[in-house]
This record gives structure tokens, sequence and C-alpha cells, in this order.
């Protein structure tokens, strides 16, 4: 992984992980994005920074923005993507729909498969969509 700040490759070929791998570190890799956006913006005090991150990264904003991607994606990508949705983690958040948390997996697992097989131009395409879906964000 020679283009990424952090110098731990997966211990297999992305396409190889399962899926609940991909995106336990596509939440991380998602979650520095939305932050570093957030911390962009005049507002630090810590309550503001939360409420606002919650707008990004409940399981309900990422079905929609995975939504908004799906004619964006390429046929790897919409496999991918298919791979997410269909994991089966054993448990659901007490505040998430079924179909909401299904979709966040997919939308977290695509952007896990995209940090891993480094193509990180495509990555910050995509997330780049999520950002205009909220801003301007108020910054009261």
């Amino acid at each position: 992984m020679n283009g990424s700040l952090f110098a731990f490759p997966p211990s297999k070929d992305p396409s190889q992980l399962n899926p609940l791998v991909l995106a336990y570190i596509g939440d991380a890799v998602y979650d520095v994005y939305v932050r570093q956006y957030l911390i962009s913006l005049r507002n630090h005090r810590p309550q503001h920074l939360h409420a606002q991150a919650v707008k990004f990264v409940s399981a309900k904003a990422q079905a929609q923005f995975l939504k908004n991607w799906l004619p964006l994606l390429t046929e790897e990508e919409l496999d991918v993507v298919k791979r997410g949705r269909n994991a089966k983690s054993g448990s659901v958040p007490k505040n998430a729909d079924i179909l909401d948390y299904r979709h966040a997996t997919a939308f977290e697992c695509l952007i896990g498969y995209l940090y891993y097989s480094e193509r990180f131009d495509r990555l910050r395409a995509l997330l780049d969509q999520v950002i205009p879906i909220h801003s301007p964000i108020s910054e009261k």
C-alpha cells in the first residue's frame, strides 16, 4: 500500500476479504473523511461537530448516499455493494431500519474496497458526492 497513509496492507487481496471486514475499514475511512470536512467549517464546538456528523454517518443517511451513487458505479463496484448488502452481521442497531442498515453496510463495504484497492481518486470522487447533499451546513 504505497499510496496509503498507513503501512498495514490487508492479509488478502481486497476482492477476497469478507464484506464485513471491508465495511469495518470503510466505516473508519468514511468517519475520518466526514470529520475532516466538519473541521474545515467554522464551528468546532464538540456538540455541534457530533450533531453534524450524525447527518452523514447514520444508517439512513448512508443508505441514501448509496442510492445516489448507484447510477455512477461500475459493474465491479456494484458487485462489491451486493456483497456488502447481503453480508449477515448477526446484529442490527436498535435505531436503524434493517434495509437502511444493510445498505449502509454496503456503502461502507465499497469504501473499504476502494481504499484497500488503492483507488483513491475513485474513492474521493464518490465521497465528494456526499458533501453537496447536506451542504451548506449551518455554521451557527
